[in-house]
């Protein structure tokens, strides 16, 4: 697998969705929380995305340059319509709003809908920690294909809808979870089906019903619900994912017969200076992770993680080594350059 520098792969994503009629500043937004993603470890939501976006931008399922629309406000809440923009662009304007009236009023939340795929959704609460507050984003897939079993069945239900948290800390990383309420996030799915790699046993049923760890039989299959022999747990959270992004913003459940991706969101901001002095807040925060990390290992173990330190040592090893991209997006990518007269970094 080619390994290339985080910013030449942002170069080439950006020049690749602007030869493809995407404004330059909407391009720069999505290139660089693809390439953030994949930093991050999480490359399902990396490059491996791009040509899919590309895909919709050509079938009219994103629109670039679509309006931010206001649909309702007041001082602590507000509903945005995405009008089936890029959900980078879409959503990182919305929880810059939800920011700015938390700095104000001390919570503020926010629901989106119509736009396309959000990402990784750590992104967001990031920029609330960032700013001095907790953060917190959920995402559904609205009334798109859905992927996910409910617990006990084996027909596709319920979207992943992850869940993402991030608080202000001293430490050197984000203190920050993400993760999909499915037993795994889709896009590593297609990930290893990309690589050629099995999935381990848990993570899919194929259509008769069987686990499997051929990641191709997703296809009229399903993924399983997070939580395994107790996945009735990851099925009540995408239960509730599915009533604040999808009830609560208006999308519906079920699926929609065009196929047409549409991400729901609810954002929150909570100001830490509300409850606690934000300095003392990060130092304690930093002291409960160093606690947690003082652990004695459990045989096999190398050692107690806090949450957000693996995407934190990921990012710092890819920052310097650079990111590895599979064979199959790679060639993907060179295909859009070639068509796009885009020149592919050696």
């Amino acid at each position: 697998m080619p390994k290339i520098q985080a910013e030449r792969l942002r170069v080439l994503g950006r020049a690749l969705l602007v030869a493809n009629g995407v404004p330059e500043s909407e391009a720069a937004t999505v290139a660089r929380h693809v390439v953030n993603a994949n930093l991050a470890g999480h490359d399902s939501h990396g490059m491996i995305m791009l040509p899919n976006y590309i895909e919709r931008v050509k079938a009219g399922h994103i629109v670039p340059g679509a309006p931010f629309t206001i649909v309702q406000e007041s001082p602590t809440t507000t509903v945005v319509d995405g009008n089936w923009g890029f959900g980078y662009v879409i959503n990182e304007q919305a929880m810059a709003l939800t920011i700015e009236k938390a700095e104000t009023n001390n919570i503020a939340a926010t629901t989106v809908f119509r736009q396309g795929h959000v990402g990784r959704l750590a992104s967001y609460p990031l920029m609330a920690a960032r700013a001095g507050m907790i953060g917190m984003a959920w995402a559904d897939s609205g009334r798109s294909p859905k992927g996910v079993a409910p617990f006990g069945g084996r027909e596709p239900r319920l979207g992943t809808n992850p869940w993402a948290i991030a608080v202000p800390s001293d430490l050197d990383g984000p203190f920050c979870m993400d993760f999909a309420t499915s037993a795994v996030a889709m896009g590593k799915i297609k990930l290893a089906e990309a690589r050629g790699q099995e999935i381990p046993l848990g993570w899919v049923v194929d259509k008769d019903g069987d686990l499997t760890t051929d990641p191709a039989k997703i296809k009229g299959g399903a993924l399983m619900p997070l939580g395994g022999s107790e996945g009735y747990k990851g099925t009540a959270l995408a239960a509730m994912g599915e009533i604040f992004c999808g009830i609560l913003t208006g999308l519906g459940f079920g699926v929609e017969p065009t196929g047409r991706h549409n991400d729901g969101c609810f954002l929150i901001a909570i100001k830490v200076e509300a409850f606690r002095p934000l300095l003392t807040f990060r130092k304690d925060v930093a002291e409960f992770a160093h606690y947690l990390k003082d652990t004695p290992p459990a045989k096999g173990s190398q050692g107690v993680l806090y949450p957000g330190e693996v995407e934190h040592r990921a990012e710092q090893a890819r920052g310097t080594a650079g990111i590895e991209i599979e064979d199959a997006t790679w060639q993907k990518l060179g295909a859009l350059a070639v068509a796009g007269g885009v020149p592919m970094p050696a």
